[in-house]
Formats: C-alpha cells, sequence, structure tokens
C-alpha cells in the first residue's frame, strides 16, 4: 500500500503536508464545539454565530484558487506561512469579539482564510509538484489522513480545554497550537519541483482555468462536491447542538468529532490506495450513496451515546475521504501543473455548499427546534452526489501488470 512512498524524499514531503493539514484542519473542524460556549458568553444567538461560521465556510473555499494559483505562480512556501499565522492571528483575537461582526471578521474572514491557504488544494498541488506518478494516489491519502487525523487529535483537547479553562483559554490554546505548523513548511517546500507533465493548460493558468470550466466533467465533479460541503459543514457546526437536544453531555460531541478524524484516517488511507486500482467517480459515487445510508439508519435509530459513536464512526470513514479521488480526477483530467489552483475551485464549490450546510442548520433549529429536515435535506442531496459523479468520462484504470 505505501511502497510508492518508500523513497525519503518522497515520505518526507507527504508527512510534512500531512502534518501541515493536521494543524490547519483540526483547528477548523472543531469550531463546532464552540458555537454552544459562544452564545452562551456573548448572547448573540445560535443564528448569529451559525451564520459567522457560515462566512467562514465560505471563506475557506474563497480562497482556495488564490491561493493556488498564487503558489502556481510564486510557489507554496509564502503562500503557507501567511496562511498559518493568519490562523493563528483569528483564533487569537476570537475572545475580544463581542458582536456577529466581529466574529465574522475574526473566525469568518482571519481564521477561516488562514486554514484556507494551508489546506488541500496548496497542500496536495505542492505535494504533487514534488512526486513521482506513482506516488500521488497514496500520497494524497495519507495527506488527508493527516487532516482527520488533527479532528481526532483537537475535538476532545478543545473539549476538555473549554470545560477546564472555558472558551477562551481553548481559542488561545488553539492559537499557540498552530504555530507548530511552520517548521513544516520548510520540509514540504524545500527543493524544486519534480518536471511534470501538461496535460492541459499549455497556454498558462488563463487557458488552464477557461479549458476547465467549459468542461462538462469538471462541472459534474463540482456538483458533487458541492454537497459534501454540505454535509460536512453542517455536521462539524451542529452535531453538538443536536447532542445537546438528545439530552447527551457535551462530551459526547467532542468525542463523535474525534471518532470522526480517526475513522476517516483509515478512509483516507483505504480510499488513496484504491485510486490506482478503481475509477475515481465509482469510489466517489459509493461513499455520497453511503452516507445516505448511513443517515437513514440514524433517522430510525434512539439517540444514546453509542448510536451517535457508531454513526460517526460510519460517517466518518468517508468524511474528508472525497478528496483524493476529487484531486485525482482534476489531476488527471488537466494535469497537475495548475492542480493547486483547478482543485480549489472545485474546493470553492464544496464551501459554498458548506456555507449554505453550517447556515441553514442554525435557521433550521431555530425555526423548528430540531434539524430534522436538515437531514432529509443532507440525504437526498448526498443521493443526487452519487449519480452526478457516474458520468464524468474518466478512462478505465490501466492494468498494472503488461503480457509479454
Amino acid at each position: 500500500m505505501f511502497r510508492s512512498l518508500r523513497k525519503p524524499e518522497v515520505l518526507v514531503a507527504t508527512l510534512a503536508a500531512a502534518g501541515i493539514l493536521l494543524i490547519t484542519m483540526g483547528a477548523r473542524q472543531s469550531l463546532g464545539l464552540f458555537v454552544g460556549p459562544l452564545n452562551t458568553s456573548t448572547g448573540l444567538g445560535i443564528g448569529t454565530i451559525s451564520l459567522a461560521l457560515a462566512v467562514g465556510q465560505f471563506s475557506w473555499g474563497a480562497i482556495q484558487p488564490v491561493a493556488g494559483a498564487v503558489a502556481d505562480r510564486y510557489g507554496p512556501r509564502p503562500v503557507l506561512v501567511g496562511g498559518v499565522l493568519l490562523l493563528a492571528l483569528g483564533s487569537a483575537i476570537t475572545p475580544f469579539m463581542g458582536t456577529g461582526f466581529g466574529l465574522m471578521l475574526s473566525l469568518g474572514v482571519l481564521s477561516a482564510m488562514g486554514s484556507g491557504a494551508g489546506s488541500f488544494s496548496v497542500l496536495i498541488g505542492a505535494a504533487a509538484q514534488r512526486l513521482p506518478a506513482e506516488a500521488r494516489g497514496t500520497a494524497s491519502g495519507v495527506i488527508n489522513a493527516g487532516g482527520s487525523f488533527g479532528q481526532f487529535v483537537f475535538a476532545p483537547v478543545l473539549q476538555s480545554l473549554i470545560q477546564t479553562v472555558g472558551w477562551m483559554g481553548a481559542m488561545w490554546s488553539m492559537a499557540l497550537a498552530t504555530l507548530a505548523a511552520l517548521p513544516l513548511v520548510g520540509k514540504l517546500t524545500d527543493g524544486a519541483p519534480a518536471p511534470v507533465e501538461r496535460v492541459a493548460g499549455e497556454g498558462g493558468l488563463g487557458r488552464a482555468v477557461a479549458e476547465a470550466i467549459r468542461h462538462p466533467s469538471y462541472l459534474l465533479l463540482h456538483a458533487g462536491f458541492f454537497t459534501c460541503g454540505f454535509h460536512i459543514a453542517f455536521l462539524v457546526t451542529h452535531l453538538p447542538g443536536e447532542v445537546d437536544l438528545c439530552g447527551l453531555p457535551p462530551s459526547v460531541a467532542g468525542w463523535s468529532l474525534a471518532i470522526i478524524g480517526l475513522a476517516n484516517v483509515m478512509g483516507s488511507l483505504f480510499v488513496g490506495s484504491c485510486i490506482s486500482r478503481y475509477r475515481s467517480k465509482h469510489l466517489l459515487a459509493a461513499m455520497y450513496a453511503s452516507r445516505a445510508v448511513l443517515i437513514a439508519l440514524y433517522l430510525l435509530m434512539p439517540r444514546t451515546e453509542a448510536v451517535f459513536y457508531l454513526f460517526a464512526a460510519g460517517l466518518g470513514f468517508t468524511w474528508l475521504a472525497t478528496v483524493p479521488p476529487t484531486a485525482a480526477l482534476v489531476g488527471k483530467l488537466f494535469g497537475v501543473r495548475y492542480l493547486a489552483t483547478l482543485f480549489g475551485l472545485t474546493l470553492l464549490s464544496h464551501q459554498i455548499g458548506g456555507f449554505l450546510g453550517a447556515w441553514l442548520g442554525g435557521l433550521a433549529v431555530m425555526h423548528f427546534g430540531d434539524f430534522t429536515w436538515m437531514w432529509y435535506a443532507d440525504m437526498a442531496l448526498a443521493v443526487l452526489a452519487a449519480l452526478v459523479n457516474l458520468p464524468i468520462r474518466e478512462a478505465r484504470i490501466a492494468p498494472a501488470f503488461a503480457v509479454a
């Protein structure tokens, strides 16, 4: 499974990218734990706080193609360093924000854009340009697993800090922890990129983007990834609220998010290894369909701690495991020269869905008292996402051996 990563330079670049994503995604994916404490402390209301986090979902996606384009033009190092510092700054000033606008600035703009600049598009693009083609699928799975492991680490630790030192202390602790990503940037970006094939975009970045947005398969990929963003943002923002509505202790939310992260480590590694054996569009269709089945089963079950943990484990297996095959499809269609930019645009679609998932979840609980209609919407979108991936034009996987 990991034979393609055995070369030292390949392994170092892969693990450095995974480590950076561990920190940036671990911090970002744990923000839902702060919704209740923020509401209690500021009295701003769930709707206002949800809107601030929804703006953050959009900002995280909006910065992806911009950061990718800058990284493609000037290299990933300044983008990653700037992103880490911006994430730390946004987290550090959040406790001083007592208005909805202030939260939109700190969490919705600064933290989100900082996390986005140090996230999938730049990291996978930087790694892909430094790795041989046969290592990219497995490497993307390992990098993605780093982000999921970050959620496993950050969620229970932050939940414990919120309960012991308060949400402000927990937020400042998170700001300090993000700075640990800075030494890893050099490990990823040292050395020149390897020569890469240019399947598309020979006329430059503008032509590559123009070709991509006219490609039907690229648009179908965006449509499926939109649903993924809706699903993840709804859950990461409002799962603590769902736990509270069920009368369970806050620790259940923290451990559920941690289990999602741990399960996705395994899911990301598994899916990353499958990219070289199965067509990515089929992997994506299967993962989206499984989410609809899991949500339906959850709605039929009693709301107990065991059910939440099992539900988290099931959802976690595909949580962000959609990223490696999505990035692989972009690379197959257009090459890796401008992968950071083109995959960044796909992530923007993901985060438009994320904006709606986070915001509408807050509106649903305000107007209906629970998240029932959001679960139905999430299930329906998962089915549609599975279907729209099937028509994507992807070549069959070549056999791993040749007949003499």
